[in-house]
């Protein structure tokens, strides 16, 4: 993997999100010289799942959605796990941070169920999209051009299906950094 030395990076998630999709990529940037750090709704630890369905452990979190100064990172990544994206899709903050990322040009890396949350934020139309599958017809509807690969570049938004996609994933959001 690339250094990643002094790049900032900002994973934002609620409870209930699928733990590999938020621990593999903080554990993995972190290596590799990132300051990766997790913001949620509130200050509270968050929960962890296993398939959506099977509580794991709880994760500390750095800041609130408000606390987090967009402008001070490189990259923000958004886990997956249906119960995290449903309620993240909904929170004006999550949609703030994604739009103004976006409007930066910052890389914004989102897998799973985590698109739901750019449909809300009116970012899909015209992209070049994949997700979990269960999300591809959301996405249609909302203008993307969804696929079924294992990750997807389109400008500064990089996507990925499941767990099974996080290597790849990983990568991505590393080559994007190093620029």
């Amino acid at each position: 993997m690339t250094d990643l030395n002094g790049k900032k990076i900002a994973i934002i998630a609620t409870d209930f999100f699928e733990e590999a999709e938020l621990l593999t990529p903080r554990d993995e940037l972190t290596k590799a010289g990132a300051e990766v750090k997790v913001y949620s709704s509130s200050t509270d630890r968050i929960q962890a799942v296993e398939g959506d369905t099977s509580p794991t452990q709880k994760v500390d979190v750095d800041g609130t959605f408000g606390d987090l100064d967009v402008s001070t990172v490189d990259a923000v990544v958004v886990p997956g796990g249906t119960i995290n994206s449903d309620t993240i899709r909904l929170d004006e903050d999550a949609q703030s941070i994604v739009k103004q990322a976006n409007e930066a040009d910052k890389v914004l890396a989102v897998i799973c169920h985590g698109p739901w949350l750019l449909i809300n934020a009116g970012l899909v139309d015209g992209k070049r999209l994949t997700s979990y599958e269960s999300v591809a017809l959301d996405l249609k509807n909302a203008g993307a051009n969804w696929v079924d690969e294992e990750v997807v570049v389109d400008g500064n938004l990089i996507t990925s299906r499941n767990p099974g996609d996080l290597p790849a994933f990983v990568e991505a959001i590393s080559e994007a950094l190093a620029g």
